[in-house]
């Protein structure tokens, strides 16, 4: 199984360059895709799905802003779209797949370059940090 992960920095954009053909010949199982900056309705979904892909978006609230997406050849038991605290999920920054034996995220960490957003990126890795927590507790055996 081959699982990629990738900041196209826009669907949009990526789809002109030819991240679909890219996708298409590239043999991959799952791909998780950050900063999609588009909603659901804003690209055309057949260029993947014609490929075997299920599509699953989180897109930010706030037009053209982050979002995060997975591409799966293989159906999840389980999708979960953002993380359950509204600060980071209305920036679309975390959805996760949930498989038989294994889960995948496609997680959009926040920029601390800006002095204003360093407070704003530490308080997401700390909330990041517990959620990755509870999930590990729930599927823990």
């Amino acid at each position: 199984m081959k699982i990629a992960s990738y900041n196209v920095n826009g669907i949009r954009a990526a789809i002109k360059k030819g991240f679909d053909h890219w996708l298409a010949s590239s043999n991959i199982d799952i791909i998780c895709i950050q900063e999609i900056k588009a909603n659901n309705n804003q690209f055309d979904h057949s260029l993947f799905t014609k490929n075997g892909y299920n599509l699953y978006l989180n897109s930010a609230d706030k037009a053209g802003y982050s979002g995060v997406a997975i591409f799966s050849k293989i159906s999840p038991n389980h999708i979960e779209i953002g993380c359950g605290i509204n600060e980071i999920d209305v920036e679309g920054r975390i959805i996760r797949l949930d498989f038989d034996s294994f889960s995948v995220m496609s997680v959009y960490f926040p920029s601390g370059t800006n002095p204003l957003r360093q407070s704003y990126k530490m308080d997401f890795l700390y909330a990041f940090f517990n959620y990755i927590e509870i999930v590990k507790k729930q599927y823990q055996t």
